[in-house]
């Protein structure tokens, strides 16, 4: 069994004074007069994710998704209102999966595939194809707030994925992502009834967790609450030799009056992850792709190892000025600590499975603030609604970074992916910047302005939205002091920096044609910093070196139709992106290439027949690099993005056994390309995965016990291609993993 959770000082502090803080909360709030939904002077609380009047979207029925989701600053819609393509994955869905990282719930999705990040184990998602990665996702609303490189379940209530380019609803992500969709993560809240629950269980290879989740609800009138959630796991994974850590604690509160409305979060992780099995590269000179290795094998060496440590807090608030204008506003820090060292494998040319590996280590410190302010107004003119909204929002990035590598005789070591050899670790002989202070490497900073209208024509059956974001972007960036076997090669410190606006708009309608069936369209950008251009390109001088490229516009357009048979909903999208790209012209540097993303997305959820639930659907891609400037390489798909995705999941309440239930899913990902000529095919393949679980009564108390198999066939496959542009790096998908768990309700 795991050890017990301790939590560290800085934590048990913060916990304390967030604690003092709703206490005086609760002492200073008189009773009010409610909203208008309450009755006799009682506030009627719904578990919240922010201190917001909408609260959280209500369940589907089945359960396993929301009727709708946040879209960005226009706040929570429902599915057949909003001209955008929205799925919220709950609570119930999260637990019953067993899913323990954002990764895990949008397996469930079919626009999505997970994958990892740049020679680390940070996770990173292909949505619409483009590449998202976390240290992009929100808390909140609010950007790179959570765990940069893993982000656990126990840590939020619900992920919400907005499909589909986002400037003007979310604003510019800081690390270039949110141009195929976004995904943000909703805290949790205390609801009506208390809540006490213990979750334990064990995993393959002996991995063991446990996990309470405490909410009350107290103070006049219930208008304060709070929400506890602790959690471990520690062990051997099903992957040979690998094993990890993790640890955290979050606290989640709110207090509302008749007209105010508060929250607050602030949580800790530290995720430990030993002898990970790492990305395996391709070398340039490969004819094909090698078979899968056996998907329990592990080619990491034996002192490898990746410690992520964070400690997060928001502060989010809502006045309701009058009647129709409400205003908030809301802020959010992280300050984060990494320490790893790594050994990724290339493959040689061969293609027999030799590979080689050296060292690479790195130490990382972030220092994350952010905000927004923002006003919402209703009014009537004439026949015309509008629902308009005004916002500023502000995100300030600074990255604390050094590395080291092992350079020179006997630093690259020759592997095998298929018979991996240990070494004893090697020393670092090339270092930039000083591994144990790390110094300030790169900052960014963001800033927009954002105003929109929503109009409901007909009634109510048309709605039309339209506005525009102000986006400035500005990075600078210090190089290395670096030193090349004990010399001081270079003193480092050369600047480079980047400040660039540009204005994105938005237009999109959604008309309900009928009570069950709404047709939708859009045209939205997304944005991201331009490249600067190098000095050189092998030997090419380049004559604009230094040149920084204008901001990168996505350009989306977008139709569908959306289904609600208030049992079973549906919905059908056709999109076109493309995507600017930066290439060589003789021998100046430009971003006149592009990238086009088209594609169609089939999307189904609810209940089928009572007692048997969907969910799931299908995306057929095709990615295309349209101009590179290579005659190579134009017309050929982008690197890792398969033509189709599809993930087909059911559930059954077995007639006659009260509380029993049994799921099944199958994801399946097409064949994709390694490299941008397209000579290097990665195959498709498919998975499934098994669960049951049996609710019953103990004494009063409710039980669930969950038994969840996944890749049941225990198949080898090749599960990513890629996860940082233009980049065909490899990943192998998990062995068969079985998980049992029990939680009780006390």
């Amino acid at each position: 069994m795991p050890s017990s959770f301790h939590a560290p000082t800085p934590m048990a502090g913060a916990l304390a004074l967030l604690l003092s803080a709703g206490t005086a909360w609760a002492q200073a709030a008189p009773p009010a007069p409610t909203a208008a939904t309450a009755e006799l002077g009682t506030i009627t609380v719904e578990a919240s994710a922010d201190a917001s009047a909408e609260g959280l979207s209500r369940p589907y029925a089945g359960g396993q998704v929301a009727r709708g989701g946040r879209a960005g600053i226009l706040g929570t819609r429902d599915h057949m209102e909003t001209p955008f393509s929205i799925t919220s994955y709950t609570s119930e869905l999260i637990q019953d999966r067993q899913a323990k990282s954002v990764g895990d719930v949008l397996q469930n999705d079919p626009s999505v595939r997970m994958a990892r990040g740049f020679g680390n184990f940070q996770e990173a998602y292909f949505v619409r194809g483009f590449v998202l990665g976390s240290d992009d996702v929100a808390y909140n609303g609010l950007y790179s707030l959570l765990p940069r490189q893993y982000i656990a379940t126990e840590l939020f209530e619900r992920v919400e994925l907005l499909r589909g380019a986002s400037a003007f609803l979310m604003g510019a992500s800081p690390n270039g992502g949110g141009l195929g969709g976004n995904i943000n993560l909703l805290p949790k809240r205390a609801g009506n009834d208390a809540l006490s629950r213990v979750t334990a269980g064990i995993a393959s290879g002996g991995q063991a967790f446990v996990a309470a989740d405490v909410g009350r609800r107290f103070g006049p009138d219930q208008s304060t609450g709070i929400r506890l959630n602790a959690a471990h796991r520690g062990g051997d994974t099903a992957i040979d030799r690998e094993s990890s850590r993790l640890d955290l604690m979050s606290v989640g509160m709110d207090w509302r009056s008749r007209n105010v409305r508060l929250s607050g979060d602030i949580g800790w992780q530290d995720n430990r992850l030993k002898r990970t099995r790492t990305n395996v590269t391709p070398s340039a000179g490969m004819a094909a792709i090698p078979a899968a290795p056996d998907a329990s094998s592990n080619w990491a060496q034996p002192w490898t190892y990746s410690d992520e440590r964070d400690l997060f807090g928001t502060l989010r608030g809502e006045w309701d000025i009058s009647s129709n204008v409400t205003a908030w506003a809301a802020y959010g820090l992280r300050r984060s600590t990494e320490n790893n060292s790594l050994a990724n494998i290339t493959l040689a040319a061969a293609g027999s499975g030799a590979a080689t590996t050296s060292r690479f280590d790195n130490a990382r410190k972030d220092r994350v603030s952010t905000g927004e302010l923002g006003v919402r107004a209703r009014l009537q003119a004439g026949s015309v609604g509008h629902e308009i909204v005004a916002s500023y929002s502000a995100f300030d990035l600074k990255v604390y970074n050094a590395y080291g590598m092992s350079t020179g005789a006997g630093s690259t070591l020759a592997t095998h992916l298929y018979r991996p050899s240990d070494f004893a670790i090697t020393p670092l002989t090339y270092l930039g910047n000083d591994l144990s202070d790390p110094a300030y490497n790169r900052g960014t900073r963001l800033h927009s302005f954002a105003l929109g209208d929503t109009l409901s024509l007909m009634d109510g059956r048309m709605l039309v939205t339209a506005g525009v974001r102000r986006q400035a972007i500005a990075t600078d960036s210090l190089t290395y002091r670096v030193v090349n076997n004990g010399a001081v090669s270079s003193q480092g410190g050369v600047r480079t920096a980047y400040d660039q606006s540009r204005t994105s708009p938005v237009l999109g309608a959604v008309f309900r044609l009928t009570p069950q069936v709404s047709v939708y369209g859009n045209y939205i950008e997304g944005l991201a910093q331009g490249d600067t251009a190098p000095a050189r390109s092998g030997d090419t001088v380049i004559v604009n070196a230094g040149e920084q490229m204008s901001p990168y516009v996505t350009r989306q357009k977008e139709v569908g139709v959306k289904y609600d048979g208030g049992k079973l909903g549906a919905s059908l999208a056709f999109f076109s992106t493309d995507k600017p790209r930066s290439l060589i012209d003789g021998n100046r540097f430009t971003s006149a290439g592009k990238d086009r993303h088209q594609g169609l997305e089939f999307n189904v959820f609810g209940e089928a027949a009572r007692g048997v639930r969907l969910l799931g659907g299908a995306t057929w891609l095709n990615a295309r690099q349209e101009s590179t400037g290579n005659a190579a390489t134009t017309g050929k798909r982008v690197i890792g993005v398969p033509r189709l995705q599809a993930t087909a999941g059911v559930e059954w309440d077995v007639p006659g056994v009260r509380g029993l239930t049994l799921d099944g899913r199958l994801v399946h990902t097409g064949a994709s390309y390694a490299n941008d000529v397209n000579s290097l095919r990665v195959a498709g393949w498919s998975r499934l995965d098994l669960g049951v679980r049996y609710m019953t009564e103990v004494q009063g108390r409710l039980l669930t016990l969950r038994l969840r198999m996944d890749n049941v066939a225990n198949r080898n496959y090749w599960a990513s291609v890629g996860g940082y542009p233009g980049s065909g790096y490899l990943t192998v998908g998990a062995p068969r993993t079985v998980s049992l768990s029990a939680s009780m309700d006390f």
